[in-house]
């Protein structure tokens, strides 16, 4: 079983920076990609950004340029930074981790969110 905690969340005002993070703990082999999707209200999960073992990262056009991921492998946690945020960043934000285990196979684990409020 794995846990993702995360952390960072709150609400702050246009232009503000903020960093998410998440630390996966629990019996696996290895973790393969780690990422985040988020949420806003009324809408689907939508992708954000991921990150390989091997660092190759991946973004959504709306957050390229503003979003930053970083992991660290020791620690089995990925991080979210997240540079002059808009009201349409509002939304809960999910952790994700690809999660091998010689019990279960790969699978992805979620965390419960983590809620980041644009306003003001």
């Amino acid at each position: 079983q794995v846990l993702l905690a995360e952390s960072g969340g709150g609400l702050v005002p246009p232009g503000a920076s903020l960093v998410l993070s998440c630390a996966a703990s629990g019996s696996f082999t290895s973790i393969g990609d780690m990422g985040w999707y988020r949420q806003a209200p009324g809408q689907q999960r939508e992708f954000v950004k991921s990150i390989t073992f091997g660092g190759a990262r991946y973004s959504a056009d709306s957050v390229k340029n503003r979003f930053i991921i970083s992991r660290n492998n020791v620690q089995n946690t990925v991080s979210l930074h997240m540079l002059r945020v808009t009201p349409e960043d509002t939304g809960v934000y999910f952790c994700f981790a690809d999660v091998r285990s010689s019990a279960s196979g790969s699978s992805r684990s979620w965390g419960q969110g983590t809620q980041v409020t644009v306003s003001g």
